[in-house]
């Protein structure tokens, strides 16, 4: 066979291989478009309206109640705490929980800390830290959802106070 001849079938060689590797392509791209299910996301933390998890060990009878779902290495979960405990001199707001599922850092904070509970974690579904769970005077889930800011905490505490409109 000369230097033409074998160049020539290699090329040919090449467009094969090529070719089924295409082929197994748009075969996986439609298998993907035509077997693909839309999932709605779902919304973090527990559905509103629930009864709140572990609610005897972590909740006053009676009392509204703001679980703050943190991490001892997360500095936004710092600022959060630092501000709950601002907003703790408030009537208004509801008694915060500071929960961390393993050793709470060492803090100056009037906010009542549970640590070591990952358990709760799970149960509350929460899945980042700072995670917010606002619980009612009945025991139920308000609002449950993550926190990215203090401010974030603050809007979710405004919005929730029935005698004040929502915010757009």
């Amino acid at each position: 066979m000369d230097f033409v001849t074998s160049a020539l079938l290699l090329s040919w060689v090449a467009i094969a291989l090529l070719a089924l590797v295409v082929s197994g392509l748009v075969r996986q791209v439609h298998q993907l478009s035509r077997g693909g299910v839309a999932r709605v996301p779902r919304h973090p933390g527990v559905t509103p309206g629930s009864p709140a998890p572990h609610a005897g060990e972590l909740l006053d009878e009676g009392q509204e109640t703001l679980l703050l779902f943190l991490s001892a290495e997360c500095r936004t979960c710092a600022e959060v705490l630092d501000e709950a405990d601002r907003l703790l001199a408030d009537d208004a707001t509801p008694a915060p929980r500071a929960v961390y599922a393993g050793a709470a850092p060492a803090t100056s904070t009037a906010v009542p800390v549970v640590d070591h509970r990952p358990d709760l974690f799970t149960a509350y579904d929460a899945i980042a830290t700072p995670f917010a769970v606002l619980v009612g005077a009945s025991g139920h889930v308000r609002r449950s959802e993550p926190l990215g800011s203090p401010a974030a905490l603050r809007e979710l505490l405004a919005d929730s106070r029935p005698s004040q409109p929502r915010s757009v």
